[in-house]
């Protein structure tokens, strides 16, 4: 097309089956060059790299290289332009249907619509208020955003009887006002069309790469601007249909029903709005998260400040994860930026595996540097500890709400925002795995066993949930392990005794305290009140008797205030190194074997 010059004609007559063959033709480009990358990376490199031990086996690997780069680039740019081809169609369907409407009102009404746009109606024979004909004369109406002036009809004759007090008015033809109507909606379509039009030539035109055969780690770059500007045009088009309000199991039924073409336009294209769907399988996530892993870090280079930066830092050190060999291998979930950050990182398969945990974190878990090093390791080993077990075992780290700091940990709002969050990605994960009844167990730690306590108590309970886990917990807001949406044999806590959370005096107990000075105005508090020794912040004590649940053998960790401080003996329950009974524990658990677990006496 021709942008400004595009005619009604020209919009009429337009095939856009043309635009989606041509991208039906640039997909298979795409496709085959992502299988020559393949085969060259993983196929060539790999052989040559088992079998050859020189110089020039090095610089040959060194090519390969190069070429793999290359298909890459090809594979990724044809299917930019496979989007943008169909984008153009879809958005240009609107137009044209819009434009056809008016041409058919017009046929109907025995209009004419001439080369220009202009609309001409015939005269019509109008009746007056006194019972006498007069005919109201034919004429033509141009297309036009702005309505006329004066009232149509006027004349040089006599008083019109459509518009009495008016003196030189002949009589108005009915067709007029529906001729103007045609003639703007024709109009419209013509100037929308020319805009969608103008758009993507200039994004096409961008899709094109220097001469030479060698794609550079600058050209790569350039991809990300490239996508960028083609899902700035094709974003609406593809995401008219994703499913956002829908349930992950009809997600799942979705993503199902598209086409392999379809769900790479997602996965290449709008990789933000299926990465972090819940419902979509493990694998498809993994892939649309690393795309737009290097999309969300510009965007956030580009915002800048303290609070960019970190997350930023903190998604760098997770790229830099995802580029090296994973035991067990890594699915990247579900990245943002949104409040504090969200992370969701599977060890694992979550799909495949029959056995699967979900972590939630608690107090002041951020993304940032903390979070990859320590708080992703800890699901790392919580899946190494249950793939010993049976190797059909996956566990992941969910960071999909704003933790609290130290200023709102005591408020249970975080926990109530977060959970149906939870509940969502808990539903996705039996949605998705492919066993006929597979394992999941929930686990929170700290203030994340509110947040999984405060799912529990959501109608039906955490989706899919065979056991839950919690650890080092202030209280769950409820005081009986059976509230939980499972059987009370199916709660485990773990409860290290020199743990200072899991000692937090209840809010009642901690206001007598303020008023009458600390631990002794706590144990006044607690006669006060007629309060036991299992009363923790958010309701009973879970390592109680009092709350049914079964307690299992961790290390009792640091003295508080003594050693090593006043959180270690808080933060080492998935860590072999620091608490081996623990973390076998949770492994046992996680694994499908709870039978197997040491159990410690109820506080």
């Amino acid at each position: 097309m021709t942008g400004a010059s595009l005619t009604w004609q020209q919009l009429r007559d337009l095939k856009l089956s043309e635009f989606q063959e041509a991208g039906d033709a640039w997909h298979q480009v795409s496709g085959r060059s992502h299988s020559d990358g393949v085969r060259v990376e993983r196929a060539m490199s790999a052989r040559l790299r088992e079998t050859q031990k020189s110089e020039s086996a090095e610089a040959a690997l060194g090519r390969l290289r190069r070429l793999g780069r290359n298909f890459r680039y090809v594979h990724t740019e044809s299917g930019l332009v496979r989007t943008a081809l169909n984008g153009l169609a879809a958005d240009l369907a609107e137009p044209q249907n819009r434009l056809k409407q008016a041409l058919a009102d017009a046929a109907a009404l025995n209009f004419t619509v001439h080369e220009d746009g202009s609309v001409s109606y015939p005269a019509v024979d109008v009746e007056d208020l006194t019972g006498a004909t007069k005919r109201a004369p034919g004429s033509s109406a141009r297309g036009s955003s702005r309505l006329p002036l004066e009232p149509p009809g006027l004349g040089a004759g006599g008083r019109s009887p459509l518009y009495p007090g008016y003196d030189g008015f002949t009589p108005l033809n009915p067709n007029a006002a529906k001729a103007q109507d045609v003639a703007d909606r024709i109009a419209r379509a013509v100037r929308s069309a020319r805009e969608i039009d103008a758009r993507y030539a200039r994004t096409l035109g961008g899709l094109k790469a220097e001469k030479g055969l060698d794609v550079t780690e600058a050209t790569l770059r350039d991809v990300t601007r490239d996508t960028a500007d083609v899902r700035g045009q094709a974003g609406r088009y593809l995401g008219e249909d994703v499913p956002d309000g829908k349930s992950p199991a009809e997600r799942k039924r979705w993503w199902d029903g598209l086409t392999d073409e379809q769900r790479r336009e997602y996965l290449e294209i709008a990789p933000d709005l299926v990465g972090g769907l819940d419902g979509i399988p493990a694998v498809a996530r993994d892939e649309a998260n690393r795309t737009y892993l290097p999309i969300l870090m510009d965007e956030l280079r580009r915002r800048g400040g303290d609070d960019a930066q970190t997350k930023l830092d903190a998604l760098r050190m997770i790229q830099d994860t995802l580029n090296k060999p994973s035991d067990p291998p890594m699915f990247l979930l579900g990245i943002g930026d949104e409040g504090n950050g969200r992370a969701i990182v599977a060890y694992g398969n979550p799909d495949t595996s029959k056995n699967v945990s979900a972590y939630v974190p608690g107090l002041g878990t951020t993304l940032d540097g903390e979070f990859v090093t320590d708080t992703m390791k800890r699901a790392q080993d919580t899946a190494l500890g249950a793939r010993r077990l049976d190797p059909s075992s996956a566990a992941i780290v969910w960071l999909g709400y704003d933790a609290p700091g130290i200023g709102t940990v005591g408020l249970p709002g975080a926990a109530e925002r977060g959970a149906p969050a939870y509940n969502e990605f808990m539903a996705g994960l039996g949605a998705t795995n492919q066993n006929k009844d597979p394992h999941l167990t929930a686990i929170g730690h700290s203030y994340g066993s509110l947040t999984v306590g405060t799912a529990a108590r959501q109608a039906g309970g955490i989706p899919g949930a065979d056991d839950v886990i919690l650890l080092g917990s202030p209280g769950v807001g409820v005081d009986r392990a059976q509230d939980l949406g499972v059987a009370k044999e199916h709660v485990f806590v773990g409860a290290a005794d020199h743990d200072l959370v899991t000692h937090l005096p209840s809010k009642d107990e901690a206001l007598v305290g303020g008023l009458f000075g600390g631990s002794t105005g706590i144990l006044l508090g607690r006669d006060l009140l007629d309060r036991g020794d299992d009363d923790v912040w958010f309701g009973k004590d879970p390592a109680s008797e009092a709350f049914g649940a079964r307690r299992f053998k961790v290390d009792d960790g640091p003295r508080m205030l003594l050693e090593l401080g006043l959180t270690d003996a808080h933060s080492q329950y998935f860590t072999p190194e620091l608490d081996p009974d623990s973390a076998k524990n949770i492994a046992r658990i996680v694994a499908g074997q709870p039978d197997e677990i040491t159990t410690e006496e109820y506080r």
